[in-house]
């Protein structure tokens, strides 16, 4: 009888609470609201961080609709150099909601000229000008076509950015600030068929080119800061110009495609009567790499931690991770992770330390 009467008094509190909670929704809304406000806008993460190499997954998805992942986006703090790798649709909207200081961004690097490795640079540009008060457009460096893209966005928002300064300001929205401006990287013909972009002070950043014909040139990149480095496949097959590129790195990101799971749709797609998607994804299937391909690329390099991106074809859930490596684990002993947009894998100068943070 006794456990009744209790049984009875937590239904009752537990009621009476979810009376109160509905009668008091808008004040506890507006409390929680002010709350995250005070929070989180204006964060930057960076000023949390140790000196070090901090890599943000802003985009681990791809050109096929995925409601979980962004397009290719990876932001990297090294120290306090603000740099990024792609600018997928989406991406750069999730990177300044994950902390990344957008307003002090240096330069954007572009992989390739594939449309889902550059879609979101309207939305880049337009953060990193109204958000930091730039003076001079956004470096945007990639291989020969570059300026043509490049072209087209400052084109495409050259009206939007008249009532931008119109509505709040030169002093805010700087006239001069607007846009981006192109930098072609060349073909690297050096060793390895690498060529160093930057090499000041602690920074040395590496550009590598790769395979993913028909799309050519395609680019991978090596950034070293201090004792730290992580290395970016972009698109591409099994490289190895890249292993050679990547010896000894802390941590690759190297893009997976899983060809047993793209076949599976393209055999639904075929079946469906869908004859154009079938021959994409039957398409596909020649210039990406699959999850062993990128264990094994890390596994020569001596990586110490390997992180899948540019997932191939979206997985509505991390149940499916395990299917998606097959046997990748097998083919690298280290640390294996399929990318979340959220991710923040931070490398601190001096250690050897990898932490790994949820920073949606």
């Amino acid at each position: 009888m006794k456990w009744r009467f209790v049984a009875l008094g937590v239904v009752a509190l537990a009621v009476a609470g979810g009376i109160a909670g509905f009668l008091l929704q808008r004040q506890i809304g507006d409390a929680m609201f002010k709350r995250a406000a005070a929070e989180n806008v204006g964060r930057d993460r960076s000023a949390e961080l140790a000196d070090g190499l901090h890599v943000f997954v802003c985009g681990s998805g791809s050109p096929m609709p995925d409601p979980s992942r962004a397009g290719p986006c990876v932001g990297v703090l090294a120290g306090r150099h603000a740099l990024l790798f792609d600018a997928g649709s989406g991406g750069p909207r999730r990177l300044q909601r994950m902390g990344f200081p957008v307003g002090r961004l240096e330069k954007l690097y572009l992989t390739h000229l594939h449309s889902d490795h550059f879609d979101g640079l309207g939305e880049l540009m337009l953060q990193a000008w109204v958000g930091g008060s730039r003076t001079t457009p956004l470096p945007i460096a990639g291989p020969e076509g570059v300026g043509e893209v490049v072209g087209g966005f400052n084109m495409a928002y050259r009206i939007d950015s008249t009532y931008r300064t119109a509505h709040h300001g030169s002093a805010v929205a700087k006239p001069a600030g607007f846009g981006g401006a192109a930098e072609v990287i060349p073909l690297p013909t050096g060793p390895g068929k690498t060529a160093v972009l930057l090499d000041e002070g602690d920074l040395k950043i590496t550009v590598i080119a790769v395979d993913h014909a028909p799309v050519s040139p395609s680019f991978g990149y090596r950034i070293d800061y201090k004792d730290r480095s992580v290395v970016l496949s972009g698109d591409t097959v099994y490289s190895a110009d890249l292993v050679a590129a990547s010896k000894d790195v802390d941590l690759m990101l190297h893009e997976a495609l899983k060809p047993e799971m793209v076949i599976e749709v393209r055999d639904a797609a075929s079946n469906s009567k869908q004859p154009h998607i079938a021959k994409v994804m039957g398409d596909i299937l020649d210039y990406h790499a699959s999850p062993e391909d990128a264990a094994r690329a890390a596994s020569e390099a001596g990586a110490r931690m390997l992180v899948l991106y540019h997932i191939v074809p979206p997985l509505p859930s991390s149940f499916l991770d395990a299917a998606f490596l097959g046997d990748a684990p097998k083919l690298f002993s280290g640390p294996i992770k399929v990318a979340e947009d959220g991710l923040l894998i931070s490398m601190p100068a001096g250690g050897s330390g990898i932490e790994q943070i949820m920073a949606r």
